[in-house]
């Protein structure tokens, strides 16, 4: 039985209010424990034992050290059954094998020993799974990972920017097939280290290269005639471009999307890379860019807080809606521009703070998106904590299950729309209702016995 059969105990073994009995009961049955293990903070020790009365091995395993006590990691690890004692480190272990991302913390916990000790086990998987986790790690550290006999443990060391590579490091790493293309894109170059890395007949290893922040002019000059859509959008964007230049590559590379390349629209659209170094300029240099063609420019100008009044209202209408959401995210922004730009286009809500809790957004004016007949901007009204429960009602009778899950988490929904949304045939709305702080303990009692838990 999964927790889309049961969402109601899964939303419950979720909900904050819900009192330390009911979480227990909860811990037997599948959904209840599923709901458990998605629970933020640190289980009541009594819950966290009838998970494991319940759940044995399986709760062992995932008895990460935020989610339990010191007192019942103690019991586990003296545990008389050895499929629960071991069964966090089995866990970890396999997280190792597989190269799936683990705390170092954990990695300690599970081998017994200090992370200083880990970087110099025997297993090469754990020596990787350590420079995967320790983000922090010293310098002398970084030199012993970027030494290492196994290519995937210098590989791992070397996949971020942080800690990095020091300068007499680079040589080795640039010729070492194992951390080459992870090292091309962010350590600085002299020429003979570009020239090494462009004699390559790596495509992924010259699109690296032409990301890489710290190229000189001459290195971006030598990439200007390379036919690769990600190169010249990258190129593009370098501080060593002149605008006719910029545009030319655009150019190319619209024209090749408009032929029907996936690789160019995926260039044009998918890329994550901007001009950062644009933010360092003065300002004076910063303004010439309000006329960019390119947007992503645009957008990395909108993001400086320091650009005077009328560039602020060049950007609050340019025709690209994430130049104006960034725009829209500075202190002062006018409440009638984020008004307009939320009522317009809605809000992003992944993206934190959303602009709905911006300090000058007018919340007055929440409970007036109830009416808009687009659900998604519509669903902006759920935003007032005081929302009436006649405007709750009405955005629950609409056909969009993400309106009535949003609702089912209000906090003014009341006890009869509550009951109503725990009843909804969409799983994830009537787990919401169910999670919902608001609800009734008796209510939560009642869902228990409807479930025969």
């Amino acid at each position: 039985m999964t927790s889309l059969s049961h969402p109601r105990l899964s939303g419950l073994a979720c909900n904050p209010a819900a009192p330390q009995d009911v979480l227990a009961r909860l811990a037997a049955h599948p959904a209840g424990r599923h709901g458990l293990s998605l629970r933020d903070g640190q289980l009541d020790d009594a819950v966290a034992e009838a998970l494991l009365t319940h759940d044995g091995s399986g709760t062992a395993a995932r008895s990460r050290r935020n989610r339990i006590s010191p007192e019942m990691r103690r019991r586990i690890a003296e545990h008389p059954d050895p499929a629960i004692r071991d069964a966090h480190a089995d866990f970890v272990q396999h997280m190792v094998d597989s190269e799936v991302g683990i705390g170092v913390a954990d990695l300690e916990e599970a081998y017994g020993r200090p992370r200083t000790a880990l970087v110099g086990a025997r297993d090469p998987r754990l020596r990787a799974a350590v420079a995967r986790s320790w983000h922090d790690r010293p310098v002398t550290v970084q030199a012993a990972l970027l030494a290492d006999p196994d290519p995937q443990v210098r590989a791992a060391a070397t996949v971020r920017p942080q800690p990095g590579v020091p300068p007499e490091w680079t040589d080795r790493c640039i010729a070492d097939p194992a951390v080459r293309a992870n090292v091309a894109h962010y350590v600085p170059l002299t020429p003979d280290q570009f020239a090494e890395l462009m004699r390559t007949e790596d495509e992924e290893i010259r699109e690296l290269v032409a990301g890489n922040p710290h190229l000189s002019a001459d290195m971006v000059a030598r990439l200007l005639d390379v036919d690769d859509p990600n190169v010249r959008v990258a190129i593009a964007q370098s501080r060593h471009v002149d605008a006719d230049t910029r545009n030319r590559l655009y150019a190319l590379v619209e024209a090749e999307r408009e032929a029907g390349s996936t690789k160019a629209c995926i260039a044009l659209n998918w890329s994550f890379t901007e001009p950062s170094w644009l933010r360092e300029e003065p300002l004076d240099e910063r303004l010439t860019y309000l006329d960019c063609r390119q947007p992503v420019f645009r957008r990395v100008l909108a993001s400086c807080r320091d650009l005077p009044e009328e560039a602020w209202r060049r950007l609050d209408n340019d025709p690209d809606i994430k130049v104006r959401r960034t725009a829209a995210r500075r202190p002062d922004t006018p409440p009638e521009v984020l008004e307009r730009l939320v009522r317009a286009h809605g809000d992003e809500f992944h993206i934190r703070p959303p602009l709905v809790e911006h300090p000058n957004f007018p919340r007055h004016t929440l409970r007036t998106f109830v009416d808009e007949p687009d659900p998604r901007i519509r669903s902006v009204a759920l935003r007032d904590p005081e929302l009436p429960v006649t405007a709750l009602y009405q955005l629950a009778a609409t056909s969009e299950p993400s309106l009535r899950r949003g609702v089912a988490r209000h906090p003014q929904a009341s006890d009869d729309l509550l009951n109503q949304l725990l009843s909804d045939p969409t799983p994830d709305v009537a787990e919401a209702a169910a999670a919902n702080p608001v609800l009734r303990r008796t209510r939560m009692y009642g869902i228990l016995s409807e479930g025969d838990v």
